[in-house]
């Protein structure tokens, strides 16, 4: 057992109450990964200081210098990759694979932000007056407030820490609860790294005290936060009282088309992965099938038989194909959603319950589970549920899939799988989410690309890629006048 610390101002530090909390393996509840500390304002206060001292020196580092410093640190996550992934596992319970992509995905945020540092561009723009020059450029914002979830414990942070460093801003880093080790070690890696005192800070805790703290501080200039629709808005209401910037990538409800031209065996291995990967844990989890009536039948019968043979258990065990729920809140959501597509009328197909027998029994496991007769207005059709629980509804053509798959509040993953090159563009263009891919499953997003959705799922702005660096920073326009005389815009012309 570990006791770990906040870390403020280059000092790592117990919280000023002395409380702390316990992390566990979920998928062996009686093993401690470790303590934390279970800060409160106070620790907030002390590190949005350390972090508003800090940035008047970190704003000045020119932004390849940045740059440099996140190329140490995606060095560092290379060598440490095997070691975070299992720590990752045992925290969070995805199985070893996973675990290390989600490395692999801060590593590649890593050496996308360096790369960033000598691109972050301005304009040069011609000016309707003689002997006059005019550009923008990009300039840092100030102290950033994070707050991430527990399912990508790495990823996530690096996708908002690292943009939000490189342009030149500082970071207050409030990871989820359920994760901390892993936010714990990227903070240790950052500072291995060379980045200044005060420029990163970590502060553990609850959402209500850590998490709102950060959120209404009047130093705080910007807040980047994954998580739920709910908490989304919360924070949206926080921040406009300060008129912070703030960016929020919500729930999802994600589906996936199998039209009847579709290569069944592809559309197979799409589903499963989307479904069921990371335990159905992932914002972008593929929640809904919506399936051409002309191959439901033969489809729903190798589906069926594929998902009873995915193997429940600890996800450091190679044998192991799906790992744990995250706690048992998040095991009792996804039961009490199987029990209300029971009571809608839904046809339970396979799975439908906790897991059970020998190992099982030591952590919070649940039965892939699959329904059939699920119509577009059950709840299970509607709401996320964020687990192992996939909802499967019957369509007679492009048109109705499409509807069915935009009847939600939300609009983050899409995917449809068509040798129908025309019909993969009218999914394109009509399907309402963020991301839409074609003949692939609904998760896989790559680091430099934007990541966001539409309606419920975000507020417009975006994680990844190169739209993430538009969020962390703003616009400074400037006038040059060498014309020696008074020149009045508009006016004189």
């Amino acid at each position: 057992m570990k006791k770990y610390q906040n870390f403020i101002n280059g000092k790592w530090c117990d919280a000023k109450s002395g409380k702390t909390f316990e992390n566990r393996n979920p998928a062996n509840w009686s093993e401690i990964v470790g303590i934390f500390p279970k800060s409160g304002k106070e620790d907030v206060e002390e590190a949005i200081k350390a972090a508003r001292t800090a940035f008047e020196k970190w704003r000045l580092v020119p932004a390849p210098k940045r740059g440099d410093i996140l190329k140490t640190v995606g060095d560092i996550m290379s060598a440490r990759k095997e070691e975070i992934a299992k720590l990752m596992t045992r925290e969070m319970g995805k199985v070893l694979t996973e675990t290390k992509g989600d490395v692999q995905e801060g590593i590649d945020t890593a050496y996308y932000a360096a790369s960033e540092g000598r691109r972050l561009f301005g304009h040069t723009v011609p000016s309707e007056l003689p002997n006059k020059f005019n550009m923008a450029m990009r300039v840092p914002i100030g102290v950033a407030g994070i707050i991430t979830p527990w399912n990508f414990p790495m990823a996530i942070p690096t996708w908002k820490i690292f943009p939000a460093l490189l342009c030149g801003n500082t970071v207050v880093f409030k990871p989820a609860s359920d994760t901390p080790a892993t936010a714990t070690v990227l903070v240790e890696i950052l500072a291995e790294a060379g980045v200044p005192e005060g420029v990163i800070n970590i502060v553990h805790g609850g959402g209500g005290e850590v998490g709102n703290a950060i959120v209404g501080h009047q130093e705080v200039d910007l807040v980047s936060f994954t998580g739920s629709t709910e908490i989304g808005i919360k924070i949206s209401e926080m921040g406009s009282k300060t008129l912070k910037r703030v960016s929020l990538e919500l729930g999802g409800k994600n589906a996936q088309i199998v039209m009847d031209d579709a290569d069944l065996n592809l559309a197979l291995d799409g589903v499963l992965w989307g479904a069921f990967g990371t335990t159905g844990q992932r914002c972008t989890a593929t929640s809904r099938l919506i399936l051409h009536e002309k191959v439901f039948d033969k489809f729903m019968s190798i589906l069926v038989d594929r998902t009873k043979k995915l193997r429940l258990g600890d996800g450091l065990l190679p044998t192991t194909d799906v790992g744990p729920c995250v706690n048992e809140g998040q095991r009792q959501t996804d039961h009490s959603y199987v029990e209300i597509g029971l009571k809608e009328g839904a046809k339970l197909a396979c799975g439908g319950d906790i897991g059970k027998g020998g190992d099982l029994d030591k952590g919070w496991f649940y039965q892939p589970t699959i329904f059939t007769e699920v119509t577009p207005n059950m709840r299970i059709a509607k709401e996320e549920i964020f687990g192992p629980v996939l909802s499967v509804i019957r369509i007679k053509s492009l048109e109705e899939a499409i509807n069915v798959l935009n009847d939600t509040i939300y609009g983050l993953s899409s995917s449809i799988y068509t040798k129908n090159v025309n019909d993969a563009f009218r999914a394109i263009r009509d399907i309402k989410a963020g991301i839409t891919y074609i003949n692939a499953p609904t998760i896989g997003a790559e680091a430099h690309m934007p990541f966001g959705g539409v309606k419920q799922t975000g507020n417009g702005h975006c994680e990844g890629g190169w739209t993430v660096y538009e969020f962390f920073s703003e616009w400074k326009t400037i006038y040059i006048d060498y014309s020696g005389g008074l020149q009045r815009a508009q006016i004189d012309t």
